[in-house]
């Protein structure tokens, strides 16, 4: 038998009263029953010359209605983790085969294999795109008009300078408007194909066709 002790006074009214024990010898927790069936006893057997005061009792109902509370909250965030994740499932099924676009500046291309995107552009005008080889060198030069700020689309058939089929390789690409002192570096976005998805404690991660692994907050928008 083991004795359940008051968190407030009257301790000489609890001292009787003791719950069962499981067979495996670990208390059993107290239910609501037993909670009022405590409190109601606590009441009956009270010490006449301490008796429990109004306040003391409504203060022990406040604090077991608090744990019920939490019990009932942690009971709803559990189901309502369970529906998330069973969300970012459907959602992560949904995008294999699409096109994202991303902010990055480098992809690794297979032999002859082209790529497309868009650049930030600042305000209207030419816009110049270069596409760099591993080794640094410059091995295509793109210009396009942007007609005012905001994303302009390029494609780039995986070709040099002089039409040329470029080997397999990470290619990184910068683009830039105005010339000399006012040049003004662009940011770029690569679009490629979402192979797989992938769902980590963090949310979706996008497994992209020559850009790896990118969280789907980095992607700017699902084609």
């Amino acid at each position: 038998m083991s004795t359940v002790t008051p968190a407030t006074g009257n301790d000489s009214a609890y001292a009787q009263y003791a719950f069962p024990t499981a067979s495996n010898g670990k208390t059993d927790s107290m239910g609501q029953a037993d909670f009022l069936r405590l409190m109601t006893e606590q009441m009956k057997n009270q010490d006449p010359l301490n008796p429990l005061k109004g306040n003391e009792f409504l203060g022990q109902l406040a604090q077991f209605s608090t744990v019920q509370g939490i019990e009932n909250m942690q009971q709803a965030m559990n189901a309502m983790a369970s529906v998330m994740e069973n969300d970012q499932s459907l959602r992560a099924a949904n995008l294999v085969g699409r096109d994202a676009l991303v902010e990055v500046d480098k992809v690794s291309l297979a032999e002859g294999a082209g790529a497309n995107g868009e650049i930030v552009a600042t305000h209207a005008g030419p816009v110049q795109l270069e596409v760099v080889g591993a080794g640094g060198q410059v091995v295509r030069r793109i210009s396009v008009e942007a007609a005012g700020a905001g994303p302009v689309q390029f494609a780039w058939d995986g070709k040099d300078s002089d039409g040329n089929t470029l080997p397999a390789g990470t290619y990184t690409f910068r683009a830039s408007s105005g010339s000399g002192d006012a040049s003004e570096a662009l940011g770029v976005r690569m679009a490629a194909r979402i192979d797989s998805v992938s769902i980590e404690p963090t949310g979706l991660v996008l497994n992209l066709a020559g850009l790896g692994s990118i969280p789907l907050s980095s992607v700017r928008r699902i084609g």
